[in-house]
């Protein structure tokens, strides 16, 4: 996958362009580019959630997850290149059924708070929505594999899923309930 980096500051994109896995260069405001972007935001967040206080192995898995986020930007960097298939995906299946397995089914809507923790998961969540917003759009003008809106449309899923299981975890009754009958001024 393309050459490493020894020298940050080329000057190349002074002009607005950047240059991507396979030599060729795009503007920095293309279809391509806002996905990686949002992916690499992603992958930030990830690694700030790792900061937090976690769970027994959900760091691992989290650790795994920023590696597939790598990868995935990796994808979206070499037009027509492959990283993210549909094992990635079903890692994610299988992580969603164990994290969903202990807690209680929702009634209501809950608001994105609660542990600090679970907040960055619902930070988490949202930029991977936008994540999936952009592929899709990239994928509405280019040819692209399915996997990687698979991958993230699965990944926000178990995010909101995380940020239920921080909740408990950081010793919170549940969730942060959204209270629809509130007196409204």
């Amino acid at each position: 996958m393309g050459n490493r980096l020894s020298k940050i500051a080329t000057r190349t994109g002074d002009n607005g362009t950047t240059g991507l896995g396979d030599g060729s260069r795009t503007t920095k405001d293309s279809l391509r580019i806002q996905a990686l972007g949002d992916v690499d935001e992603l992958n930030s967040f990830v690694g700030l959630l790792q900061c937090e206080p976690l769970p027994d192995g959900l760091l691992d898995e989290l650790s795994a997850i920023q590696h597939d986020l790598f990868d995935l930007g990796g994808e979206l960097c070499i037009p027509g290149y492959q990283l993210i298939k549909d094992e990635h995906v079903e890692r994610l299946d299988d992580l969603l059924e164990k994290y969903n397995a202990d807690l209680p089914p929702l009634r209501d809507f809950i608001l994105p708070a609660g542990s600090r923790a679970a907040s960055l998961a619902h930070v988490c969540r949202t930029v991977c929505r936008r994540a999936e917003r952009a592929i899709v759009a990239l994928g509405s003008e280019e040819t692209i594999n399915e996997q990687p809106r698979q991958y993230v449309n699965r990944l926000s899923d178990l995010m909101f899923v995380l940020s239920r299981v921080l909740n408990r975890f950081a010793g919170r009754d549940g969730d942060v309930l959204w209270n629809h009958e509130r007196k409204r001024t």
